[in-house]
């Protein structure tokens, strides 16, 4: 086993993640990945024009620490921890999975049918995109946070309005794969 190229086990990442949290709750402080967005645009000066973004974004300086982390752990693992071999997908999800038009899955971690810029732009790419961002950035600001936020800090302070928004991000995740993405493609 190639503990470098594998994936850590849930007994390792598990406890890294709870260590974060415990320490965030500590210091008095969230983690979500929306309010970094709410953030960089007070830095901006966004705060002059929308009521919303007039904020101290001083005192969340510390956040973006959380965006860089994000940034520079994923170039980490993409380009110095990750397996380059296939992915081992069943048999069920191979058919399903070119049902859908995929026409090699397992052969990359980013399917270049969503990934590749010939498939972003397109008029059905860009939209996707519009829509998309702006489903994104209206859902994490009607639900008071982002999955991230919610599932990770609110979970771990045990409040019921983020175990509330998991569940509706579940539900809604089943209605996206099973009823809308075989219409979209």
């Amino acid at each position: 086993m190639n503990y470098i190229l594998d994936p850590w086990p849930w007994y390792v990442s598990g406890p890294c993640i709870a260590l974060v949290m415990f320490l965030l709750l500590y210091f008095g402080r969230t983690f979500g990945m929306s309010s970094n967005l709410r953030t960089l645009c007070a830095i901006g000066g966004a705060g002059k024009r929308v009521k919303f973004f007039d904020m101290d974004w001083k005192g969340q300086k510390w956040n973006l620490t959380v965006v860089l982390g994000a940034i520079v752990g994923g170039m980490i693992a993409h380009h110095l921890l990750s397996n380059p071999i296939n992915i081992n997908l069943s048999e069920n999800t191979v058919n399903d999975l070119n049902a859908l038009g995929f026409n090699n899955p397992g052969q990359s971690l980013l399917p270049p049918e969503f990934f590749s810029w010939d498939s972003v732009f397109t008029l059905k790419g860009m939209a996707i995109l519009i829509v998309g961002g702006f489903l994104v950035g209206f859902g994490t600001r009607y639900a008071g946070g982002c999955t991230s936020g919610h599932a990770i800090t609110g979970l771990s302070s045990l409040q019921l309005p983020s175990l509330v928004a998991v569940v509706g991000f579940f539900i809604g995740g089943l209605i996206m794969i099973h009823f809308i993405y075989p219409i979209l493609f």
